[in-house]
């Protein structure tokens, strides 16, 4: 079994920002507008192929090593040892109890995917300013990338229930890839240091305020072609329009000063994590 493939898989793929149940009920925008900030808050990899991150695996180690040494390979291994050993403990009890069990990668990917995902979310609302905001351009340099390739590409990339994903890691350069995941640990260690940061009721009200006149903007912009965020399934034969409409989101709101894009992107991550 490719533990990298699945370790990596489960971790670069975990977060996916969904604003759409909280926005929606507490009315902040429509359903088209909160499902707009959702598919690009994190991108997804459900299809990885990461063999140049590890030397070829030795065929007699135990399913133990081969997971242990896979994870030692990817820079978020030592902050989730030096944070939260326990943590690090469950996620491999489970995923070698499952491959015990006879299941398949995919099942394994989509059973840790979650529980990375809420650990990132929480480290993200500590996290300062700088921290986050180079979390959410590092995910849109990969999204812009991947639209130079082509915007199937692109659209694959982002929805992947819809048409299926992409082997982002052949697609993308490696150097973005390792980038990627050292953003990612680096904000993780900036969430637990001397200058992390407080979430404040005023930030997430400001957030909200933030958020609003983008939305707007978009919605005249591209018209009905906005609602096409709610129902990706629609959007074949307009991919290059919706990945446009995803990256434009995104560099409006990374046009604000730190504190206020940052603001809008720990609101979306606290509310994918209730």
């Amino acid at each position: 079994m490719n533990w990298t493939h699945i370790i990596l898989a489960g971790y670069v793929g975990a977060v996916i920002a969904m604003l759409v149940a909280l926005m929606r009920k507490k009315g902040w925008v429509s359903k088209a507008g909160a499902v707009a900030l959702a598919p690009a808050a994190i991108v997804v990899w459900n299809v990885v192929d990461v063999h140049y991150f590890m030397p070829r695996q030795d065929a007699q180690q135990t399913e133990a090593q081969k997971f242990d040494a896979a994870f030692e390979k990817l820079p978020i291994y030592s902050v989730l040892n030096e944070q939260d050993p326990q943590f690090m403990a469950h996620l491999r009890d489970r995923a070698l109890a499952m491959r015990k069990e006879g299941k398949p990668e995919q099942q394994i990917i989509d059973a840790i995917q979650p529980e990375i995902m809420s650990l990132q979310i929480k480290r993200l609302q500590a996290a300062p300013d700088a921290n986050v905001v180079a979390f959410m351009q590092a995910n849109m340099q990969q999204t812009a990338l991947m639209q130079k390739q082509s915007d199937d590409a692109c659209f694959r990339f982002l929805f992947p229930e819809v048409k299926g994903g992409v082997n982002a890691a052949r697609l993308l350069p490696q150097d973005v890839t390792r980038h990627r995941m050292e953003v990612d640990a680096e904000m993780m260690r900036a969430a637990w240091g001397a200058n992390k940061h407080t979430v404040t009721d005023a930030e997430r009200q400001r957030a909200q305020q933030d958020v609003q006149p983008i939305l707007q903007k978009l919605t005249d912009h591209y018209g009905s072609d906005f609602s096409l965020m709610a129902t990706p399934q629609q959007a074949v034969g307009k991919e290059q329009q919706v990945c446009n409409i995803v990256q434009d989101l995104w560099r409006q709101v990374l046009q604000l000063p730190d504190d206020r894009a940052a603001g809008i992107i720990r609101l979306s991550m606290e509310m994918t994590g209730q």
